[in-house]
Parts: C-alpha cells; sequence; structure tokens
C-alpha cells in the first residue's frame, strides 16, 4: 500500500492507563510513534535532544498527555531524568533515536563518525533500556521495540558504520528478548526502509556511490512516511503484540524480500 493510498486510525484506548517512553519524538518516527501512543490513551515520555522541537510538540498538542525531556539520552543523567519523569513505571519503552553516516566503507571512516554513530545507535539504546528494564522486571510486564534498519538486514543499505550500529541493534533485540522473555518482557525491532523522516543522508563516498548507487536504484522502494513506521512500532509496542517476541519486523515495503 502506498503512503499516498494510507490513512492512520488510531486505536482508542490501545494504550490508557499505560506510561511509555518514545526517544527521538520530536521529529520523524519518534513523533509520530508518540503522537500515535498519546491519540490512543496513554501518557508519553517524550525524549529529544531539542527542547525547542520538543516544545512545539506540546504546544501544538496540548490535550495530549506529552511529557518532555530534553537531553542527549547517550548520557546517563538524561537516561535519568527520563526514567524520573516516568515516574516509577514503564510499560513500554520505544528506541527510535538514531544518526545516519555518511555512507562510508570501512577503510574511509573516520573514528568520529563511527564513535557518534555507535554512541546515539547502540550506546544511548543499551543506556535507557539497561535503566528500565529493572522496573519492568519488577512489573513483570513490559514490551520494548527497538528501531533497526533495513541496513540491520543487508550490507547494501548505508555505510559500514550505520549498518554495523544497525546490525548491533538487532544482536541486543534478539539476546534481550531470549533472556527476558520467560520474565513476561517482550523485545522486538522494526526495521524501516526509505521513510520521510528529519535523518539526512549523505552520500560521502564515491566509492559507495559507485557500489551501492546503482544497487539502491534498481531496488528501493517508495519511501514511506513516519507514520507508516509508526503504525508498524506501536502494534509491537501496544498488547497486539503478544505472543510476538525477538521479532525484527521489516517495515520497507517488501525491500527485504528482493
Amino acid at each position: 500500500m502506498s503512503s499516498t493510498s494510507w490513512q492512520e486510525v488510531a486505536t482508542e484506548g490501545r494504550f490508557t492507563g499505560k506510561t511509555v517512553i518514545v526517544t527521538g519524538a520530536a521529529s520523524g518516527i519518534g513523533q509520530a510513534t508518540a503522537l500515535r501512543i498519546a491519540k490512543e490513551g496513554g501518557r508519553v515520555i517524550a525524549a529529544d535532544i531539542s527542547k525547542e522541537r520538543l516544545d512545539d510538540l506540546i504546544a501544538d498538542n496540548s490535550g495530549l498527555d506529552i511529557v518532555p525531556v530534553a537531553g542527549d539520552i547517550s548520557q546517563e543523567e538524561t537516561v535519568a531524568a527520563v526514567v524520573a519523569a516516568a515516574g516509577g513505571r514503564v510499560d513500554a519503552l520505544a528506541n527510535v533515536a538514531g544518526i545516519m553516516d555518511n555512507f562510508a566503507p570501512i577503510h574511509e571512516i573516520h573514528d568520529d563518525m563511527w564513535d557518534n554513530v555507535f554512541r546515539i545507535n547502540v550506546t544511548a539504546l543499551m543506556r535507557l533500556t539497561r535503566a528500565v528494564v529493572p522496573l519492568m522486571l519488577q512489573a513483570g510486564a513490559g514490551s520494548v521495540v527497538n528501531v533497526a534498519s533495513e541496513a540491520g538486514l543487508r550490507g547494501s543499505a548505508a555505510g559500514a558504520a550505520y549498518t554495523a550500529s544497525k546490525h548491533a541493534v538487532v544482536g541486543l533485540t534478539k539476546n534481550s528478548a531470549v533472556i527476558y522473555g520467560p520474565q513476561g518482557l517482550r523485545f522486538n525491532a522494526v526495521a524501516p526502509g526509505p521513510t520521510m523522516t528529519g535523518i539526512v543522508a549523505n552520500w560521502g563516498s564515491k566509492t559507495a556511490a559507485e557500489r551501492l548507487g546503482p544497487i539502491m536504484q534498481a531496488t528501493v522502494p517508495a519511501v514511506a512516511t513516519a507514520a507508516q513506521l509508526a503504525a508498524s512500532i506501536t502494534f509491537l509496542l501496544s498488547d497486539d503484540g503478544t505472543n510476538i517476541n525477538g521479532a525484527i519486523l521489516a517495515s520497507d515495503g517488501g525491500w527485504s524480500a528482493l
């Protein structure tokens, strides 16, 4: 189904009584996810590095239960602030925040690029999840959805740093599903294909452009909206995702089937 023919339809009450943390909540897929949850009755702890965008989100949606927390989610003080804002209860967590690389292959990667991509895409996700899991274990229930990527499923969708980081997200998701599943927690991931978001992907490598450009031009499907990805994420976060644990859901318009 194309993004032009699909319309979001909220499921009334699906998140009523639930507190859900969403990172990257001030733009793109994170914002769409936060709004979908709040429209469906949830209390959203909206974390994002941009206080200005969070302020705009709150101002534009004053009727929804959204609690903003601004800061760098890779830093422990921001993680602590997010957990504190949840007030001792976290029913679900959507780790959406992420950054792209410049498509550089491994022999062209600069340390700063590698470290920054892993800091945001992997370390921040790990730290917030690490802080939230004890609350879920205490409650005997919880749902975590990590945003991986088509680059977590194949080697031709991004540069080496981003590809490696999203494969790491897949690994963390599967390991956590195995470890915590018997205790009532579910861990799943969504792997988006091309999506309308604020993340900028620049071809900073001639080598990559020459090799990956033709592959992507021949295979990449139509661009999805952020709301379409939010539909996949909220399904897995919600109780509708019962019996789904350790899954990597390719929400990519069929790209991974090629």
